[in-house]
């Protein structure tokens, strides 16, 4: 087999292959090489000793000391196929160093699954410029100007119409929140609601629900404003938990103000919702990390029930994520304002709803009566049919405001519907008869009527 020598060492070898044949200049041959006419001598020697052998380095073909080992090599393959297959390759990494004790670079994890044929599950094809392309194409075959207009108006819209903004300049100066749906953990959809700060990009709440519900987002505001503070200004998407218009309704006074309104007003935070996702896209990325981080940590800690995840998400994620992605967090530049008391956050924090005072001066809520109790433990009456409000508070507790008082709310016992005398053994149960009607029933004369005059038929036949 015939040697195989490379780009700079073929070109040694002919140089000094000609310099030896036809006894050549020296110093021409050293300023045609780039070295010393000391060099020039060395390899002249050694082409005469060993011929082109000699212009191969020596360490063609050994392996590098400081190379991994191949069990390595073939331990993070099979980790990642067996293990941690829904990982993206930055965070695989980190598990091999905190995890397996394997510690090793991102280049040499992503050369290493590449060749392997694996990709990332992170790893996205570029839609945008593939189908811009595709219009460009059938822009050509366009045959009305009608048609041109429309590729072009398609092409335009591919395009990047949502600039680019700076961060903003300090901490609570604007969240983004928002809810995603996915299998974080099992086999069943359930919604994540987050808020993230512009500024630092640290996720400042988190909470786990089954639906995108007020209650998700008031946990989120709970921990917020519990943490860190009241913020400036929230951004949303125009869902009817943030914003509610009426229809066919011209007066903006006219609108419906929702529960978390309310409860941003009363907290003086600017809300604004918006319908375009680019708008928002700081909290729109979150979610994409977090489907591909978040599902895998709470996997690896067998997390079966939302109450778990939400315990996983507050005590061990949310502060490992954001000492690892957050921007450092400047407390004499930030502008949240000090956190309110416990008590405060929890009756703003509330859902409320109109209810009547009835007859037996008892409300019913949700299929339940109560009673008005007041600070010292009696009972309050009110006159029937005065207006007030049930407050539902953050921790569960019920209360009821009228004319600028707040009352506890007392439930009502439910009494049984028969007396305990009335029926001796409730537990067992009567034989239920099957009511079977008589042929000359008024509903089925008819076809016992059509079914008699048949049989006399046949018996005329018969005689």
């Amino acid at each position: 087999m015939e040697l195989e020598l490379r780009k700079h060492e073929l070109r040694q070898y002919n140089a000094i292959k000609d310099c030896v044949k036809n006894h050549g200049n020296k110093k021409r041959v050293a300023a045609q090489l780039g070295c010393t006419l000391r060099h020039v001598n060395r390899l002249i020697s050694g082409f005469n000793k060993h011929g082109k052998q000699f212009f191969v380095h020596g360490n063609r073909g050994r392996k590098p000391s400081h190379a991994i080992d191949e069990k390595i090599k073939e331990n993070v393959i099979n980790l990642y196929n067996t293990t941690y297959a829904d990982a993206n390759f930055t965070h695989y990494c980190k598990f091999l160093k905190t995890k397996e004790k394997i510690n090793v670079s991102y280049s040499y994890v992503r050369q290493v699954l590449m060749n392997a044929n694996i990709c990332s599950p992170k790893a996205r094809r570029k839609t945008r410029k593939a189908l811009a392309k595709r219009l460009k194409e059938a822009k050509k075959e366009a045959k009305s100007k009608k048609e041109v207009k429309k590729i072009d108006k398609a092409i335009l819209s591919l395009s990047e119409v949502h600039p680019r903004r700076p961060r903003r300049a300090y901490p609570g100066e604007l969240i983004q929140m928002d809810a995603s749906q996915h299998i974080w953990f099992g086999s069943k959809m359930i919604h994540l609601h987050a808020a993230i700060d512009d500024c630092t990009g640290a996720i400042l709440g988190a909470y786990f629900d089954e639906q995108e519900t007020l209650n998700g987002y008031y946990n989120v505001m709970h921990q917020l404003i519990t943490n860190y503070g009241i913020p400036c200004e929230i951004l949303t998407d125009r869902r009817t938990i943030f914003e509610y218009k009426k229809t066919k309704e011209t007066k903006v006074e006219n609108d419906t103000m929702t529960q978390f309104a309310y409860a941003c007003q009363t907290l003086g935070v600017m809300l604004n919702t918006t319908s375009v996702s680019q708008a928002k896209g700081r909290v729109e990325r979150l979610f994409g990390t977090l489907q591909s981080r978040l599902t895998v940590e709470l996997r690896l800690a067998n997390i079966e029930s939302i109450e778990q995840a939400n315990e996983f998400l507050i005590k061990n994620f949310l502060p490992e994520f954001n000492e690892e992605f957050s921007l450092p967090y400047n407390i004499s530049k930030s502008v949240f304002i000090p956190q309110a008391e416990y008590q405060d956050i929890n009756l703003i924090l509330a859902v409320l709803t109109d209810r009547k005072i009835d007859k037996g001066c008892c409300i019913k809520y949700r299929n339940t009566h109560y009673k008005l109790v007041n600070e010292k433990g009696d009972y309050v009456y009110y006159q029937s049919g005065t207006e007030g409000l049930v407050i539902q508070a953050l921790d569960g507790n019920l209360y009821f405001s009228v004319n600028d008082m707040v009352y506890a709310l007392e439930e009502v016992p439910v009494h049984a519907e028969t007396s305990k005398t009335f029926d001796p053994a409730p537990n067992e149960k009567k034989e239920r008869k099957i009511y079977i009607p008589p042929m000359s029933h008024p509903w089925k004369k008819a076809s016992f009527d059509s079914y008699v005059r048949k049989q006399k038929h046949r018996q005329k036949l018969m005689a």
